[in-house]
């Protein structure tokens, strides 16, 4: 099944190739300004959130996507790739939370929890492709 280039799916992924490019350019100006300076403060919790906006805008694209898709076979199936992500972000963290609870593995960057949530769009991809395959048949 070859999907077609929806106006909605363009918008975007313009949209969140230039999210991607802001947030590689704050990563590395924040890092070269904490390996340059010594920020406290205000300062410092500003600089640091500086990475972090980027990926939020990135939550609010993939919203005025699922609320845009004019095709609502389009919208459903978005809407279970972000089901299927988020229930695979929770149930990981949660497992890593109670096992690194009795020190048996080390704490991890709470920032990781977007990582497998985008990781989890890749997996809900995946099993739509699979489910949609199987009903093709």
């Amino acid at each position: 099944m070859l999907i077609k280039s929806h106006p909605e799916h363009r918008r975007y992924t313009v949209a969140v190739v230039l999210l991607m490019v802001g947030y590689a350019g704050a990563l590395v100006g924040v890092n070269m300004y904490f390996e340059n300076d010594s920020p406290s403060g205000a300062s410092a919790y500003a600089a640091a959130t500086l990475p972090a906006l980027p990926i939020i805008g990135v939550f609010f694209v993939l919203a005025r996507l699922l609320v845009t898709l004019k095709d609502e076979y389009q919208r459903y199936l978005l809407a279970r790739q972000m089901l299927i992500a988020t229930g695979f972000m929770l149930s990981v963290a949660t497992v890593w939370g109670f096992v690194e609870s009795f020190g048996l593995l080390p704490h991890v960057p709470a920032f990781y929890a977007a990582i497998l949530w985008f990781g989890g769009l890749g997996l809900g991809a995946c099993l739509n492709k699979l489910l949609e395959r199987g009903n093709d048949a």
